[in-house]
């Protein structure tokens, strides 16, 4: 079972990843953070009460690895719960390297069966109340168990 360590200057993000469900942006995912990809780069969008965005390598919301993934949208947990990490994309089947991570059910709803949710944070929920627009993922670590 794989896992992952989002490392931020304020406090670390565990996350289970939902390998059942969405096995291609899991690898996905996990490959582009073993590769480093994810480290250094910005929390580039935070919306309160909706959702902490990341993965942008120029930080605007616009870049991505160079390539798209398809969504997968049919697994038991494609529901936006606190804590939930899922794909951002410009339009179905459009994902590349940005995530995001709801802050709450409430506000994000809207998003399940459309974004594909692919992980949760089990440890550090705190942390993403604290994430503000800027901030940097120093870290990302895959830990395969």
């Amino acid at each position: 079972m794989k896992k992952a360590e989002i490392h931020t200057d304020k406090g670390v993000m565990k996350i289970e990843f939902y390998e059942n469900d969405a096995p291609n942006t899991v690898k996905n995912f996990t490959d582009l953070a073993k590769k480093g990809y994810y480290d250094g780069l910005t929390f580039h969008r935070v919306i309160t009460d909706f959702v902490i965005q990341g993965g942008c390598p120029d930080g605007t919301g616009a870049g991505g690895p160079g390539y798209t993934i398809d969504c997968e949208l049919d697994g038991d947990n494609q529901y936006h719960d606190r804590g939930v990490l899922s794909m951002a994309h410009a339009g179905r089947n459009t994902g590349g390297s940005q995530f995001f991570i709801c802050y709450n059910r409430h506000n994000t709803q809207h998003l399940d069966r459309n974004h594909t949710a692919f992980g949760k944070v089990f440890e550090g929920l705190e942390v993403i109340d604290q994430i503000r627009q800027g901030d940097v993922m120093n870290k990302v670590l895959i830990i395969e168990e």
